[in-house]
């Protein structure tokens, strides 16, 4: 009874990749109430819940642990098909990848035309902040991400990337205007340039200045959701911004951009997470990834 039918487990990973358990029953070829049956039986056998009947449905907590190991095992059965001579036409391997806009926008891209192109990979890549990749990891959405968290999900490891530096940066017409104090005070009124929602950059840039854990950036706040976006706005004087490093360093020698604090960057740790498997296709991309970020990233602090 301690065994998790490979039946079951697959049913699940169907509702909840197409949505609904009408919509699996469509992909698995077998009817609702069959996959009905099937989801039933893996909750008693678990004494789980492991979904929620919402639409689309979703995956409880514990659900999640069991979608995470059926798309673990789909993996290890494509792989051993190809080491067979199986693998027929089931085309290229699909890595599906988690990582943060301004590493796309920077270094990680370059990373992957390193890849050998013999056997051909698929890359689906997923940009999410970088506080929230593991989120994706944990769902078993992603089989890798670049994640700000050191701390391994279940079934991944976890090796260290760098430090991803940003420089407090605005046009100089904007700080002419609204930066005229000092920046622990004007920092915290000035129009600011963020991601979206979830970035809490600039916040942790004016608390780490204030030392006030409760000091925040100020209430006009411009959501640009692209890093270069992001960079273009604060160059355009909407706001004051941290901007990568890559991108940040030539327009302040430009002059296009000033630094507001010169020397207080904020440096994010920067990890690469990936499901514990035996994949070539994984194992080569973690490799060329952590050879790019070595060259782009400051390393570990002292």
């Amino acid at each position: 009874m301690d065994e998790l039918p490979l039946d079951q487990v697959r049913t699940l990973l169907a509702v909840v990749d197409e949505g609904t358990f009408d919509a699996a029953a469509a992909a698995l070829h077998v009817t609702p109430s069959a996959v009905s049956q099937r989801v039933k039986a893996l909750e008693q056998r678990t004494g789980r819940v492991l979904l929620m009947r919402t639409k689309p449905v979703r995956a409880t907590e514990s659900g999640e642990v069991v979608v995470r190991f059926a798309r673990q095992l789909a993996r290890l059965e494509r792989d051993a098909r190809a080491e067979l001579g199986m693998a027929g036409d089931s085309g290229p391997v699909r890595l599906p990848i988690a990582v943060n806009a301004d590493a796309l926008a920077t270094w990680f891209l370059p990373a992957l035309t390193r890849l050998p192109q013999d056997p051909p990979v698929c890359l689906e890549l997923r940009r999410e902040d970088e506080s929230h990749t593991t989120a994706l990891l944990r769902e078993g959405r992603v089989m890798a991400a670049v994640t700000s968290s050191p701390d391994p999900v279940a079934g991944c490891s976890v090796r260290m990337l760098g430090r991803a530096r940003y420089l407090p940066a605005a046009s100089p017409a904007f700080a002419a205007r609204y930066l005229t104090g000092t920046p622990e005070r004007d920092l915290r009124e000035a129009p600011t340039i963020v991601f979206d929602r979830k970035d809490d950059l600039q916040d942790a840039f004016v608390r780490s200045l204030t030392g006030d854990a409760s000091a925040g950036a100020g209430p006009v706040r411009h959501h640009v959701p692209t890093s270069e976006g992001f960079r273009d706005a604060v160059v355009a004087g909407l706001g004051w911004g941290l901007v990568p490093e890559q991108q940040a360093g030539p327009l302040v020698r430009t002059g296009e951009l000033v630094l507001l604090v010169p020397r207080r960057p904020l440096d994010v740790p920067l990890y690469w997470q990936q499901w514990k498997l035996d994949s070539p296709a994984l194992s080569a991309v973690a490799d060329v990834v952590a050879a790019a970020a070595a060259e782009a990233l400051r390393g570990p602090a002292a």
